[in-house]
C-alpha cells in the first residue's frame, strides 16, 4: 500500500506542475495503453515484487538479480529496436553482475536451501524481467515523442492504481501511517526517489539507450554501501572491495565512448 501512497502523492505533484506550466495532458487511448504499461511494469507490479522479495531473501540476492539490468536491457534493445549487440557492452555487463556478486557474497554465503530462497528468488527474477520491459516501453514512449514529464505523470498514476489493487487483492487495509516519520519518508520517496530520481532515470535512457542506463541497476548497491557505512555503521570486508573495483570498472567501460 505504500508503494501506492508514494506513487499517488508523485503523480499528484506531478499533475500541478504540468497545469502550472500549462503542459498538455491529453493523449490517445493508444498512447494511454502504452502509458499505462510503462506504469505497471515501472511504478506498481515491478516495485511490488521487489517488496515480497525481501520478505523471503536478504537484500545482497535482490541486488544480484538488479545488476543483471545493462545485460537485459542490451538484449531488449536488440530484440525491440535491432541496437547492435556491442563486446565491450557484454563485458561490462558481466563485470557488474560479477562484482555486485563479490560484494554481497559474505551476505549471499548465509543463504540456504529452504522454499524462502526459492520464493525470494524467484520474486527477484520476475521483478527484474518486469522493470527491464518496463525500460523497454520507456524507451518506446521517448521515441514516439510522450514527454517526459506528462509521461511521469500519468506512468504513475497508472503505476499507483496497480499497486492499489495489488494491495485490495492481497487483503490489505486501506490503513495510512499518520506519524511524523512515515509522512517524511513518503514526501521523501516521493519527490527524491520517485519524480527527482526516474525524471534522472529517463533522461538518461533517452540520451545513451536501456543497456548502459541500466548500469544504475549495479551502481545503486555500491552507493547504497556507502551511505551505510555513514549513517549505519557497515564496517567494509575486502571483499567490499574487490567488488566495488569490478563494477566500477565495469561503469566506466560501459560508459566509455566508442573509439
Amino acid at each position: 500500500m505504500s508503494v501506492a501512497y508514494r506513487f499517488l502523492l508523485a503523480s499528484a505533484l506531478l499533475f500541478a506542475w504540468c497545469l502550472v506550466r500549462r503542459l498538455p495532458l491529453r493523449f490517445s487511448a493508444k498512447e494511454h495503453g502504452w502509458l499505462a504499461l510503462f506504469g505497471l511494469t515501472t511504478f506498481g507490479v515491478g516495485y511490488v515484487l521487489v517488496y515480497y522479495a525481501e520478505q523471503h531473501v536478504v537484500s545482497g540476492l535482490v541486488a544480484v538479480g538488479y545488476s543483471a539490468s545493462p545485460l537485459l536491457g542490451m538484449l531488449g534493445m536488440r530484440l525491440f529496436f535491432g541496437t547492435p549487440m556491442t563486446p565491450r557492452v557484454a563485458l561490462a555487463s558481466f563485470l557488474g553482475i560479477a562484482g555486485i556478486v563479490v560484494v554481497f557474497y559474505p551476505e549471499l554465503a548465509r543463504l540456504q536451501d529452504s522454499t524462502d530462497t526459492v520464493t525470494g528468488a524467484l520474486f527477484t527474477a520476475i521483478s527484474v524481467l518486469v522493470a527491464s520491459l518496463g525500460s523497454m516501453i520507456a524507451y518506446r514512449n521517448q521515441r514516439t515523442g510522450v514527454p517526459l514529464w506528462q509521461g511521469m505523470a500519468w506512468g504513475m498514476l497508472y503505476g499507483a492504481l496497480s499497486a492499489l489493487a495489488v494491495g485490495v487483492a492481497s487483503g490489505s487495509a486501506l490503513a495510512f501511517d499518520t506519524t511524523p516519520a512515515y509522512l517524511l519518508s513518503l514526501a521523501y520517496l516521493a519527490l527524491l526517489g520517485s519524480i527527482a530520481a526516474f525524471a534522472s532515470y529517463l533522461t538518461l535512457l533517452k540520451r545513451i539507450g536501456a543497456a548502459r542506463a541500466g548500469y544504475i541497476g549495479v551502481m545503486v548497491p555500491v552507493v547504497a554501501l556507502l551511505l551505510s557505512a555513514v549513517f549505519e555503521g557497515f564496517r567494509f570486508h575486502p571483499l567490499t572491495w574487490v567488488g566495488i573495483a569490478i563494477s566500477v570498472a565495469g561503469n566506466v567501460l560501459i560508459l566509455r565512448r566508442a573509439a
